[in-house]
């Protein structure tokens, strides 16, 4: 009888720890992005992510990572995935979109951004003042930017504008698809997890990104020839990294969690991300250095040229603007202003 009991009590325990361990876990957030699981967006934004949550949710939310589109679909269909509930959360860039978050787009001109940390901490301010409407279909977590992107190329070296005629080269946006144009490329959209293949068949010879995914895309061998503009690790344009939630899922959330993920978003992980995307930022520029690449540094002196060139694409966007209601100068100054804040 005794040891009936005894059993009998052994498994009441088992039953309740395992009935007490779902009760703990409340909610599953799966997070998409394209990129690989070594990229520095999931190693020093998403992971710092998910840490904080589950511990300050005291183990009731479990944030799950999908990287490399795992559960399915193409780049440019993140921000949508999230928007419909096929996903909880996504990281994409919004320039994978062309002229879907026109405002936005200012970040991208030419010689417009500068650091991670400084375009992040200005787009704070930014989201806030303008991009209420354009991301008005989703609960946004946060809006950031890598370093400034640099020319990256297989054969040439590009030191003036002339070495860059006729090059076709990978561009990350619209926006960047006419500056390229502009300063005499071939440009040639493409989201970034397509470069190393249409480096190695030829189809581009060179790609502007940032150093930062230079090492999760395998690219010092395939592109051992670097441009900055202006100064060391000076860019040439930049991007909107977006990291955004369904409203739904958000909405629904008791409230002490719609509080863990405020408190864990927005300028709170604006600042891991600047720290992090500059960190891998240096990092990668040195390990493609190691690996026998060589930097051009195009001097502040000669960039005159270039931005007289690419001037056009900074006078259509505006006129854009303006055409759709806005004031297409102002937006262009604020921006300008608030990463020189930030700086």
């Amino acid at each position: 009888m005794k040891q009936r009991i005894t059993t009998g009590l052994a498994a009441l325990a088992l039953g309740l720890a395992a009935a007490g361990g779902a009760m703990a876990q409340e909610v599953t957030l799966r997070v998409h992005h394209f990129l690989p699981a070594a990229a520095p967006i999931q190693q020093g934004v998403l992971e710092p992510w998910k840490a904080m949550v589950e511990e300050r949710s005291g183990g009731r939310i479990e944030v799950q990572i999908f990287p490399s589109m795992q559960l399915g679909g193409k780049p440019p269909q993140l921000f949508d995935q999230a928007r419909d509930g096929i996903v909880d959360v996504s990281w994409t860039l919004l320039g994978y979109t062309p002229g879907r978050f026109p405002i936005s787009e200012v970040f991208e001109l030419p010689f417009v951004a500068g650091t991670a940390t400084q375009t992040t901490a200005a787009l704070q301010e930014f989201q806030a003042k303008y991009l209420g409407e354009e991301l008005a279909q989703v609960h946004t977590l946060l809006l950031h930017a890598p370093s400034a992107y640099k020319l990256h190329t297989s054969e040439a070296e590009v030191a003036s504008l002339e070495d860059l005629a006729r090059l076709k080269i990978r561009a990350p946006s619209r926006t960047m698809t006419e500056g390229l144009d502009a300063l005499g490329a071939v440009a040639v959209g493409m989201p970034v997890p397509e470069v190393p293949q249409a480096m190695t068949t030829g189809v581009i010879g060179g790609a502007v990104i940032p150093w930062e995914v230079f090492g999760s895309l395998r690219l010092e061998t395939l592109a051992p020839h670097h441009t900055e503009f202006g100064t060391e690790n000076g860019g040439l344009s930049s991007a909107v990294m977006a990291l955004v939630m369904n409203q739904r899922v958000y909405d629904g959330l008791p409230e002490d969690l719609r509080a863990v993920i405020d408190e864990t978003t927005g300028a709170t992980l604006a600042e891991i991300a600047g720290a992090a995307f500059d960190a891998a930022e240096d990092e990668q520029r040195a390990a493609a250095l190691e690996a026998g690449g060589t930097v051009t540094v195009i001097p502040e002196a000669d960039l005159e040229e270039w931005k007289t060139a690419s001037a056009p694409v900074i006078e259509a966007w505006t006129a854009q603007m303006d055409k759709a209601g806005h004031d297409g100068a102002a937006i262009l100054e604020d921006a300008r202003a608030m990463i020189a804040a930030a700086e």
